[in-house]
């Protein structure tokens, strides 16, 4: 190869399984140790000064930085096409620290009304007591993201698939809105991950994920990601002073000039996981690299599971309708193919003809399936979100957000698909 030959970019599944890593370099294992401790030893003063005055990189803390969080840090970032990411301890956790970096008390944001019920009620309810106000909107009406801007708007959230499911939002639309706005768009990419859609193409400029669920794959580790696309310019105005405006924690130093196109991630680690906690551990750090280590795999299987269950619900006599955006019927197939060209996800709704009992009565007769609140996981699961994710909701958000009496929610796994499919056929049968 000449020296001026351009070198070819990894494919994500190269990524998936090394992005971040090299071979320990004190035991040389190939795979990324559990640095299971709470401090680290400086070298000498100078060494400790510069790590907490921010001009040098290095562990402190666990609670701040691990080296094994800091591989999967680094191959989610890699993964998404960002600059940078931060674990932290859950989705929510993601949310928390996104919205902490970017607000202040009497500030606004805008909301899809179609979002996971724990989001909905964090947003109405948790946030008040910080002064944040959600306004929401409607990602079937591009015109009500346009309506909700007002001089205290922050940002704009929305979640690329929606949940409970079925739900494809037009990221590049809404993104444009961002823009003219001048306000960030934050994407929760947990449904999709990147194997599916990459945000930060489509406009975003902030991603978060709960990587409890498909980035980790096994529903044996809780855990968040934010990533830092680097695309917002937040020295424009001193509309978000914690990245703009100098800061008394650090000597006056203002952390969007210091750190460029990865100042996001850079503040909501040292302005929001230091003082606020929400530390991932490494050792779920480790569960959630080898989870990623299979993730085309794991995605590609959860996708083709999913649309052969779709076609077969869609045809059954007890189901009324099917919400999966790989059905060439659903209303959101063309913004599927747009976006998650590989597949629609693992995750999607049915509504029942029998209601809200028929709902309970399937989730109780299901064997295969487990009943649980997680998606993304190696398993198929089953919830019945009015009943349960949704239930602090009103019956009319339930509705709004697509988690009404007779929905059902399927996070399809990895099995053999006819399994799956009969499990279903007699869970239906007998209720």
């Amino acid at each position: 190869m000449s020296a001026d030959q351009p070198v070819k970019a990894p494919g994500f599944a190269t990524l998936a399984v090394h992005a971040g890593a090299q071979p320990d370099p004190t035991t040389k294992a190939r795979t990324t140790p559990i640095y299971q401790t709470a401090s680290f030893v400086f070298d000498d003063v100078d060494h400790a000064a510069s790590l907490f005055g921010l001009q040098a990189f290095g562990n402190i803390y666990t609670r701040i930085t691990n080296p094994t969080t800091g591989v999967f840090e680094e191959r989610v970032a890699a993964l998404e096409g960002g600059t940078a990411a931060l674990g932290v301890a859950s989705g929510h956790a993601a949310e928390f620290l996104t919205f902490h970096t970017l607000m202040q008390s009497g500030d606004e944001f805008i909301a899809s009304n179609k979002l996971y019920g724990g989001s909905i009620n964090q947003f109405n309810h948790s946030y008040k007591n910080f002064g944040w106000t959600p306004k929401w909107a409607d990602p079937d009406d591009l015109g009500s993201f346009e309506a909700a801007i007002t001089p205290r708007t922050k940002a704009i959230f929305i979640e690329s698939l929606a949940n409970p499911g079925g739900i494809v939002c037009d990221i590049e639309a809404i993104a444009r809105i961002a823009r003219q706005a001048r306000v960030p768009l934050i994407v929760d990419n947990t449904l999709a991950t990147p194997y599916l859609t990459r945000p930060f193409e489509h406009g975003a400029d902030i991603v978060v994920h709960s990587a409890t669920k498909f980035l980790g794959g096994h529903g044996n580790s809780i855990g968040g990601v934010i990533v830092d696309g680097g695309s917002f310019d937040w020295l424009a105005d001193n509309r978000y002073p914690m990245l703009s405006s100098p800061r008394p924690e650090y000597n006056g130093m203002v952390l969007g000039q210091t750190f460029g196109n990865f100042a996001f991630a850079i503040a909501c680690r040292v302005l929001g996981l230091r003082d606020l906690g929400p530390a991932l551990s490494p050792f779920n750090s480790f569960m959630f690299l080898t989870g990623i280590e299979t993730l085309p795999l794991r995605m590609q299987r959860h996708c083709d599971n999913a649309l052969a269950i779709a076609q077969h619900l869609s045809k059954h006599d007890k189901v009324k309708w099917v919400s999966y955006a790989g059905l060439p019927g659903d209303r959101y197939h063309q913004l599927a193919r747009k976006y998650c060209p590989k597949g629609a996800g693992g995750v999607f709704t049915f509504g029942l003809k029998g209601g809200y009992d028929a709902g309970l009565a399937l989730v109780k007769n299901l064997k295969l399936f487990s009943h649980v609140a997680n998606v993304g996981d190696t398993r198929s699961l089953v919830i019945h979100p009015a009943s349960t994710t949704h239930r602090q909701l009103s019956d009319a958000q339930k509705q709004t957000a697509g988690a009404g009496p007779d929905v059902v929610r399927l996070s399809v796994g990895i099995e053999d698909v006819a399994d799956l499919i009969a499990d279903l056929d007699q869970a239906l049968a007998i209720g």
